[in-house]
């Protein structure tokens, strides 16, 4: 079975750099795992008015209100098969602050219907994002969101951008260091840049049975919707 990026990306998953290949090319069939360890050289927020967004995103995991340089963090992505029978990539990033652990947690499948990547942000799937994907000219993967859905309960509705942001994401891998890195900005068209980060990591390949998936990557509650 081929991943959901290979899916979305077809020929062009070829043409990423092998490291990046890797990265993004295992399914739930592999029973493999990748986990990144390594340093955020810089974490930001922008404005003071920028702070209610973030403050929201703690509720879920989402993004938060909190700065540094040199933060050590861990990114897990897992493959598996989510309750509605699609295919599943968990993206839980953990950053060790000094006085506090942030967390910013995501699951994305490939949407049939859409033929795109949906980002489900949060513990609970709320947020479900639309990801455009393509290759950089450094052979990185190149992460940038689209539309934005809201859903709770029997509620579902189109996310005003007001209140958000978009995403830009670019992760590659440097020769001369010998490490993956990764870019990401989140800015908003009226009130501009909200929060974003930027490091390098390691990555360890691990054989991981079904069961033996953490709980705690997983998210508390999945959304059919997409």
């Amino acid at each position: 079975m081929s991943s959901i990026y290979q899916r979305l990306l077809g020929p062009d998953f070829a043409k990423l750099h092998p490291k990046i290949q890797e990265r993004f090319g295992f399914s739930s069939q592999d029973h493999r795992a990748s986990i990144g360890r390594g340093i955020m050289e810089k974490v930001w927020y922008g404005k003071a008015y920028t702070l209610p967004f973030l403050y929201v995103g703690t509720w879920r995991n989402i993004m938060f209100p909190q700065q540094g340089t040199d933060v050590p963090f861990t990114i897990e992505n897992y493959a598996y098969v989510d309750s509605f029978g699609r295919e599943t990539v968990t993206w839980v990033r953990k950053y060790q602050f000094p006085n506090r652990t942030r967390r910013f947690d995501a699951t994305m499948i490939y949407s049939e219907e859409k033929q795109k990547i949906i980002d489900y942000l949060g513990t609970h799937q709320h947020l479900a994002v639309e990801i455009e994907m393509s290759v950089g000219e450094n052979g990185g993967m190149r992460l940038q969101s689209g539309n934005q859905y809201f859903y709770e309960g029997w509620a579902g509705f189109k996310f005003p951008m007001l209140f958000s942001g978009y995403a830009d994401v670019l992760e590659w891998y440097d020769e001369k260091s010998g490490k993956y890195r990764i870019d990401v900005k989140v800015s908003n068209p009226t009130f501009g840049d909200l929060f974003g980060y930027s490091g390098a990591f390691d990555v360890e390949y691990l054989h991981v049975e079904p069961e033996q998936i953490p709980k705690d990557v997983k998210p508390v509650r999945e959304e059919r919707r997409e």
